[in-house]
């Protein structure tokens, strides 16, 4: 069975989609398209602008959304199984599978993008990648912190889980967990942190809009970040999404999930390549490819 799987945040690069804009007409249409609904050209900045220009939240998310969901849109062979996407990107597998139009999907991620910019704004905060502990370590250390705002925040792979929190938290998490063993602890170059209660103002404004806007049935399941199972109900995937802002991505336990259901063979649609080795990490001997 197929599974395709769908970038976050982070996996941006300049130029990126500017050969589908030029070499398929229909990518092209949709890309447009996107200009209009956003009330910018996204695209330049796509194709031409700075890495430093594809870093502000309000570009990233819906650059990396469109890549993804124009690539889905156009290629002569999707047919997923199940589909799967990492933080923003389950907005790009919601679209790609018809939960959400085109137009709809980037409004959301659009709005998701300045929700989360605002609520940075609102408590300056970052998060860490933890490598070479156990996912129990990494949480004790996080319980144990009470003065502070620290959570586990994406669980990527085994032994790679990302925290999330006040500069305070996850500096005091930091050096506890390289006591604890950890092989790194990373301070990350993002805006906030994400996936954690400081992202609750986000969360707010953004269920405003999930709430008014159509959902349909999908044309295959989906595993989201907060539940890891199979969701093809609506409504259901709809309080998923909202949740999403605030609860941990559960990328390892999705992925494990989705190899039980039957998932033989995963395809990564969008820029980079950081899923494929994350799911290589958490089940070796599966088909792992993308198209970027």
């Amino acid at each position: 069975m197929k599974a395709y799987v769908f970038p976050g945040q982070g996996a941006q690069f300049s130029g990126m989609g500017s050969e589908l804009y030029t070499t398929n007409s229909q990518a092209k249409d949709l890309f447009e398209q996107a200009n209009d609904i956003l009330g910018f050209r996204i695209t330049d900045t796509m194709f031409n602008g700075s890495e430093e220009d594809l870093k502000q939240t309000n570009i990233t998310q819906p650059a990396v959304f469109l890549h993804s969901v124009i690539l889905a849109k156009t290629m002569d062979n999707f047919n997923p199984d199940m589909v799967a996407g990492h933080s923003l990107g389950e907005l790009s597998a919601l679209t790609a599978n018809g939960t959400l139009t085109f137009e709809d999907g980037l409004k959301l991620v659009s709005l998701r993008a300045q929700a989360m910019q605002r609520a940075c704004e609102m408590n300056p905060s970052t998060m860490a990648a933890i490598i070479g502990l156990d996912d129990s370590v990494v949480e004790d250390v996080c319980n144990s912190i009470t003065n502070e705002v620290v959570v586990a925040a994406n669980y990527n792979c085994p032994g790679q889980l990302v925290i999330s929190g006040s500069h305070a938290g996850i500096d005091q998490a930091c050096a506890m967990l390289t006591e604890q063993g950890a092989r790194r602890a990373l301070v990350l170059p993002v805006g906030g942190a994400f996936h954690s209660p400081l992202m609750e103002p986000a969360r707010d404004e953004l269920a405003k809009a999930i709430e008014s806007t159509a959902f349909g049935t999908p044309s295959c399941p989906v595993y989201q970040n907060v539940s890891t199972q199979a969701e093809t109900d609506p409504e259901v995937i709809r309080k998923n999404l909202i949740a999403q802002l605030t609860a941990p991505v559960k990328w390892t336990q999705s992925i494990q999930n989705m190899i039980a259901a039957g998932a033989t063979e995963f395809i990564e649609v969008g820029p980079g390549r950081a899923l494929q080795g994350m799911i290589v990490k958490i089940e070796r001997g599966l088909a792992v490819s993308g198209v970027s």
